[in-house]
């Protein structure tokens, strides 16, 4: 893998790290590797995979980590990110995974590891907001709603509240990632490639907060 920008963007969902992992990947003009994005397409085309990540995913549980890695490693494979670098979006979630990803990216590293601080409480109150078009998987919420009667802006596809965003299922989801997902911050702040970032305010102010913590970290690395 030739030199490139290299990213995880880590959170709790509804922290804004979907939205967060496209505008990085626009301004570094790499892929953007979103494990949300490709599980979405498999459960849409009710392959096997797809229709055991659903059974999972509605009860809010995490998929095991070889059926996540196997599907990353697939994409990674590909040239884009062979030849350009990554955001990735949605994993590693557990240590086990960050190991498997580093013999994925081997012999290239990580530059950064983003993780985007919010409260809880305002996690809570966007992902019960939350409404997503069932098609290409656009998000929108009950306060900026699509232009036309709950159809994608994007796409013309039908926006709904997804059945994994009920209060229970969220608060499941935030159970695992403390529980899971939250050690994995320890290990990669030991490695010295973790920053935290303010995730609260604008999407515009925090794309800037995160671009700064980049091109800081580049330019050490230039200058080692």
């Amino acid at each position: 893998m030739v030199p490139g920008v290299r990213l995880v963007v880590l959170g709790k969902q509804g922290a804004g790290k979907g939205t967060q992992a496209v505008r990085l990947s626009h301004h570094y003009v790499v892929p953007h590797v979103s494990t949300g994005d490709m599980l979405r397409a498999a459960v849409k085309a009710q392959t096997p995979l797809g229709r055991r990540a659903k059974a999972l995913m509605d009860r809010g549980e995490l998929l095991p980590d070889e059926l996540i890695m196997e599907m990353v490693g697939e994409r990674m494979a590909e040239r884009d990110v062979q030849t350009r670098g990554l955001v990735l979006d949605g994993v590693p979630r557990t240590v086990n995974q960050a190991k498997m990803l580093d013999e994925l990216l081997s012999p290239a590293r990580l530059d950064l590891v983003i993780d985007l601080e919010v409260p809880t409480s305002q996690v809570l109150r966007r992902l019960a907001a939350r409404r997503v078009c069932v098609d290409c998987g656009t998000n929108y919420s009950v306060f900026a709603p699509p232009l036309v009667n709950w159809t994608c802006d994007i796409c013309g596809g039908e926006v709904v509240q997804r059945e994994d965003d009920t209060e229970a299922a969220i608060s499941r989801r935030l159970e695992l990632y403390e529980r899971q997902t939250a050690p994995l911050l320890d290990w990669y702040r030991e490695a010295g490639i973790l920053v935290p970032i303010n995730g609260t305010g604008s999407p515009d102010v925090v794309t800037q907060r995160i671009i700064r913590a980049v091109d800081h970290r580049k330019r050490r690395q230039e200058g080692s």
